[in-house]
Formats: structure tokens, sequence, C-alpha cells
């Protein structure tokens, strides 16, 4: 039965058309609306709309429908509409007590608690695997901070560079990326159960219980802010998202142009690399242009979420329901991409290539510079060298890269500070990883 219902058969269109995926994008949502709905029904326990008993029963029907969730055999048809109503219904149909769940509260804040917990603990895989990751490029940048490669600006030949350089630079941008969804994390925090449906409820309710049981930093004050948050707060989200697939899409971006065959410096192993269906000698990095082009689809779905919230007035609209796919389909592919950007990180690097690439001209700054520590006015220095091009001489690429010792230079990667920053961050996610195995205790917990 719809939670809504009111007697009357909807339209068999209107119905297909409203449910939209709902029904399907769900299954990611049914552990986080049972752990609610049982801290729903603990609160009203605790202001006398369920017995001991009543509540009791209710935590074991939520364990067993996790339990049948986690075995594939909790069924969230289309006639239901969402996770919401098949969870009520199966409660209800074996429980009587279940027909007080929904007591004080709304589908409209249901899962927005839903949606925030659902996020929460995706938000912290995504930080412990992009630290992964950045532990990785930390390991390949030792490994060959004393390789050489040609730098590039504009895609032309620039300075010498590293690949200890380029290593570190990708893990740094991925700690920031960290901070950067840590950020977008403090802002779900916020527990809006009991906001119903943007107006509050007539009862003598307690937010503060709901919030502290399901390890919210505070309740979202407002009822009516809960729910215009929701857009709102998702795109915060999906711009932090889109923040690591711009650093995986550069990465993607970089790893293919250095594994050309005519630049050659790596090496991508044949098994990431699918074929030619015509040409025999092919072997693509498919997955690697995909992570390029599922970084727009990801920007497509923050400006598609964004673009949702933009005209509506207070309250909440089933306009809404369509920003629910974009932010589960951004977390899949920013999961993945990780994954597979970590897999190309075991290419083979030849040295000879590295080595090979570089020109006279690739030296013609630091030449320049040279002049200038010998009291020449760096203008003038520029001008004779850019005179003199044809002129200038080969040097030792790694000498070069090794001189170079002020912070953060070829020769002074200063990889302990990142080291320390991924530490920092981990402690924290094992804390909010710790909280949050708390709450699933509890909610287990049927002694």
């Amino acid at each position: 039965m719809k939670l809504w219902a009111k007697g009357y058969e909807l339209d068999a269109l209107i119905e297909r058309y409203t449910v939209g995926e709902d029904y399907l994008l769900d299954k990611h949502l049914v552990h986080f609306d049972c752990i609610a709905s049982f801290a729903h029904a603990s609160m009203l326990h605790s202001i006398g709309i369920m017995t001991s008993t009543e509540k009791t029963q209710i935590q074991r029907g939520l364990n067993e429908i996790v339990s049948l969730h986690k075995n594939g055999e909790f069924s969230i048809e289309s006639h239901h509409e969402d996770c919401h109503t098949a969870i009520e219904n199966f409660l209800v149909n074996k429980l009587l007590v279940g027909k007080k769940i929904h007591t004080a509260r709304s589908r409209n804040d249901q899962v927005l608690t839903a949606l925030r917990l659902y996020q929460k603990v995706a938000l912290l895989e995504l930080m412990e695997a992009s630290l992964s990751l950045a532990e990785e490029f930390i390991v390949l940048a030792r490994r060959y901070q004393h390789v050489p490669i040609p730098g590039r600006t504009h895609m032309q030949l620039a300075m010498p560079s590293s690949i200890g350089l380029w290593a570190a630079a990708m893990a740094e941008s991925l700690v920031d990326d960290v901070a950067i969804l840590r950020s977008a994390f403090s802002l779900i925090d916020q527990c809006p159960l009991g906001s119903g449906a943007s107006y509050g409820v007539g009862l003598a309710i307690n937010r503060q219980m709901t919030s502290d049981l399901l390890g919210f930093g505070k309740v979202q004050n407002n009822v009516l802010y809960a729910n215009n948050s929701r857009a709102k707060f998702e795109a915060h989200v999906m711009s932090a998202l889109s923040q690591v697939m711009l650093s995986l899409s550069k990465v993607s971006a970089d790893i293919m142009f250095f594994s050309l065959p005519e630049v050659g410096y790596f090496k991508v192993s044949d098994e990431l690399c699918p074929g030619s269906s015509l040409m025999p000698q092919k072997k693509n990095p498919c997955a690697l242009e995909l992570v390029r082009a599922k970084t727009a689809t990801l920007c497509s779905n923050l400006m598609q979420t964004m673009e949702i919230a933009r005209p509506l007035p207070s309250g909440y609209h089933r306009d809404f329901q369509e920003t629910k796919a974009s932010l589960i389909n951004s977390f899949l592919i920013t999961q993945t991409s990780i994954l597979v950007i970590k897999r190309h990180l075991s290419f083979s690097v030849n040295e000879e290539r590295c080595l090979a690439a570089f020109t006279p001209q690739l030296f013609a700054t630091d030449v320049a510079l040279r002049h200038a520590r010998n009291e020449v006015p760096f203008r003038d220095a520029y001008k004779k060298v850019a005179s003199a091009l044809e002129d200038l001489k080969g040097e030792d690429p790694r000498e070069n890269i090794m001189s170079k010792r002020h912070l953060g230079a070829t020769g002074n990667l200063s990889l302990s500070g990142i080291e320390l920053n991924i530490a920092s961050e981990l402690r924290w996610i094992s804390e909010q990883q710790e909280a949050w195995t708390k709450v699933e205790a509890w909610f287990y917990d049927l002694s």
C-alpha cells in the first residue's frame, strides 16, 4: 500500500512517470533508512507513542529487513515507489505496531535522513580511497624522484622536470581533494529528522535525541531550511566529488600522453588495454579515456542538481527526486574511477626514453638564471639566451633536477609533509568510522 493512499487508483502512466527509477536507486538507502527508522521509533517510545515491547518489535523487524536486503531477498517494487514504502509495508504486514512507525514523520525528512547517512558513509569511504591512492603516488615519487622528464607548458617543451615531481603533485592534489570532501562531510553532518514536510509536527518530539542516536554532529535546526537544503547540500557534495575526478582526469591524460609510442616514458600493462575490432596491433587506454569522460558526466550531474534547485521556492518539491540518481551515480563513478587509476599505477618506466627526450633548449631558463645570479639583470639575461638558442649545450638532466633544492622543487619534494597530512586525515576518518560503527552496533543490539 502506498503511504499516501486515500482510496483512489493513480493513473498508470502518471505512476510510472513519478516513480521513475527511485525504487531501483533506493537499494543504496535501505540500510540507512532502517537505522534512521529505529532512531525514530526509539524517540517515539521516549515520548510515550510506543511501548518498550513495540520498540523492540520494530527493531527486530528492521533488523530482519537489513538481513534480507544484504542477501538480496528484500524486494522494492515499482508499486512501492521507494524503499520507505517497502520498509513500512513489511513492518505493517508483520507487526501491528508497524502502523505507528510513521507517526510524526514525512517521507521528506525520512529520505533526507537516509541520504545524509548514505553520504556520510560514502564520503568516508571515498576519502579513505583517495588517501590510499595518494600514498601510491608517494611511493612512485620516491621510486622515480631521480628520473628526469621534460616539463611542458602549452604542451611544448619547457623546463626539466621529473617523474617524482609529477607523482608528488598528484599525491598533493588528492590530499587537498580530501580536505574538500571533509568540508562537504561537515556540511551534511546535520540531522534533518523531525522536520517533517518542511513545517515540523504537532507532537513534542525530541529531535536532539534522534540526531544523537544516529551520530550526527548536530541537528539541522530550521525545519523549513532542512527541506530547502536538499539539492543545495547534494550539489556541494557533488562539487567535492568533481574535484577528485578533476585530479583523476589529469592523471589519466598524463599517463596516456607519457605512454604514447612517440613519447614512451611509460608503458601501461597490456591487460589494462582493450583492443580494436579491426586493427590487430591496437592496445587502447580505454579505461583512462572513460575516467576523463566520466569526469564530464559528474560535472554535468552537478550542474543538473544546481539547476533543479535554482528556480524552486521554499518547501518540498517533487523536483528533488531527480537529484537522487545524480548523487548516487556521482559517488559510484568516483569510487570506481579511483580504483581504475590505482590499477594503472602499475606502469613501467623507460628511463632511456626519458633521458633521450631532453634537448639543449630545455635548459634555456636555467642558463638565463645563472647569468642573473652573476649580477646580470634577468631581463638582459633572458634576451641574451633567447637570441642565441642554437648555441645552448646539453646538460645532465639528473644533476639539473637534483640541484633545485628549494621547497617543493625536483630536488626537494618534501614528501614527509604530505605523508603527515595523509596520516592526520586517516586518523580523523578512523574516528568517524568508529562513531558510525557504534551507531550500527546500537541498531543491531537486540539484548
